[in-house]
C-alpha cells in the first residue's frame, strides 16, 4: 500500500461568528477559568519517558508555586465542567498529578492528569489552541460515528476529552496475532473506519491518529477503532488522504483483511456502515443542517487543494456536482448527500 504525507503543516484557522454561535446553541462555547496561553509560563521541563525508558516527544512542565496554585484550581474546575458539567462538588476530591506538553504537532496540547485522591484513580483531558476545521472535524464526529465526544471552546483555547483505547501503533505491534475469529473482527472494524473518515473527509488517520478500544464479548472480543486527531478535517487536497487504507502504517491490519475477506463482504461491511451513517444524519438532521450551512461559507483550506479535492471525488464518484463546489464544507455536503442518494462510491479495500 502507498503511503501518503500532508503537504506541509496545516495553518489554522479562525472560529468565524456563525460557527461560534453554533457553538455556543450546542453547549460547546463556555467561560473557562484559564486559557491555552496561561499555561505556558512553565519554569522548567523535563523530558517525559516511556516504560521501556524511551522518549515519548512529551515533556513534563513544571511552574512556579504562586502560578501552579493558579492553575491546579482552574484546571479541576475546567475538568468539573468536562465531565459533571460544572457540579463544584467534586472539587475537594480532585487534583492535578501531571502537566505534561507535547512538543510536535499542529495544536501543541498540554495533557492534564486529574487524580481522584479518594480512590486514586486518574483521569486526562487536552488544553490546545482551538481551531475551527479541527472543531468542525469534532463535530462531525460527534454527528456522525457511533462515538460520543464531549470538548469545550472558549475564544482561542479548546478543551478534549481523553479518548481511551490501545494507541494504533501499539496495537498493531501487540494485538494483531490474535485468533482468527478477532482478526476478521478487526479488519471488519478497520473496513468501517476507513469509510466513515471517507464519507466525512477526516484525514491522516494513521495509526498513530487513532485508538483501539477492546471489549470482551460472549465469544472472542468487539473493537472500535476510534480518531484522536482531528486537525486534518477536510484539510488536504488529495483523496488518497482521506481513506486510512493507503497509509503504510495501517497496512498490517490491511493485511489481515486480504488473508480473511472477499470483495463481496467487504462490499457488505462497508454497505451497513454507510446505512448507518444516513441513520445518523436522519436522526440529527438539523444540527447537522446548521453545521453544514455554516461549514459550506467557512474557509478552513486553501482554493488550491479545494480544486484538486474536488476534481479526484467527481472522478472517483463520476459526479459533476463536485465540480460546483468553492469550499471544503460544500465538498463534505456533496459526498453526505451522495451518500443519502445511495450513490456513494468507495475505493476498493481488498482484492478478491
Amino acid at each position: 500500500m502507498k503511503g501518503d504525507v500532508p503537504s506541509k503543516k496545516k495553518i489554522p484557522f479562525k472560529i468565524n461568528e456563525p460557527f461560534r454561535t453554533y457553538l455556543q446553541r450546542y453547549n460547546r462555547d463556555t467561560q473557562l477559568p484559564i486559557q491555552y496561553d496561561d499555561l505556558l509560563r512553565s519554569s522548567i521541563s523535563v523530558s517525559l519517558l516511556d516504560a521501556e525508558g524511551n522518549d515519548t516527544l512529551w515533556e513534563t512542565v513544571y511552574y512556579e508555586e504562586s502560578d501552579r496554585i493558579e492553575l491546579d484550581t482552574a484546571l479541576t474546575k475546567i475538568y468539573a465542567l468536562l465531565k459533571t458539567d460544572g457540579d463544584f462538588e467534586v472539587l475537594e476530591h480532585l487534583s492535578v498529578a501531571r502537566i505534561d506538553y507535547c512538543t510536535f504537532g499542529n495544536t501543541k496540547p498540554f495533557r492534564v492528569r486529574i487524580i481522584n485522591r479518594l480512590n486514586d484513580n486518574y483521569d486526562h483531558f487536552y488544553v490546545k489552541k482551538a481551531d475551527s476545521s479541527r472543531l468542525y472535524g469534532l463535530e462531525l464526529e460527534d454527528l456522525l460515528s457511533p462515538n460520543r465526544i464531549t470538548y469545550l471552546v472558549d475564544k482561542n483555547t479548546l478543551i478534549e476529552e481523553h479518548v481511551a483505547g490501545i494507541p494504533g501503533d501499539s496495537f498493531i505491534e501487540n494485538n494483531l496475532d490474535d485468533t482468527p475469529f478477532n482478526r476478521i473482527r478487526i479488519a471488519k472494524e478497520f473496513i468501517k473506519f476507513n469509510e466513515r473518515c471517507f464519507v466525512r473527509l477526516l484525514g491522516d488517520m494513521r495509526a498513530y491518529n487513532f485508538v483501539v478500544d477492546i471489549t470482551p464479548d460472549i465469544e472472542g472480543s468487539q473493537f472500535r477503532i476510534r480518531a484522536i486527531d482531528f486537525d486534518q478535517q477536510s484539510y488536504e487536497g488529495r483523496k488518497s488522504f482521506y481513506l486510512p487504507q493507503y497509509f503504510k502504517e495501517n497496512n498490517p491490519i490491511i493485511f489481515l483483511g486480504v488473508g480473511h475477506m472477499s470483495k463481496p463482504t467487504v462490499t457488505q461491511y462497508q454497505l451497513e456502515e454507510r446505512s448507518m451513517i444516513a441513520a445518523r444524519v436522519k436522526r440529527s438532521r438539523q444540527r447537522i443542517n446548521h453545521l453544514l450551512r455554516i461549514m459550506v461559507k467557512d474557509t478552513i483550506s486553501d482554493s488550491r487543494k479545494v480544486n484538486q479535492l474536488k476534481k479526484e471525488l467527481s472522478y472517483h464518484h463520476k459526479a459533476k456536482s463536485f465540480l460546483e463546489c468553492k469550499t471544503m464544507g460544500e465538498i463534505v455536503l456533496n459526498n453526505i448527500q451522495l451518500l443519502l442518494a445511495k450513490d456513494f462510491k468507495q475505493s476498493i479495500l481488498y482484492d478478491e
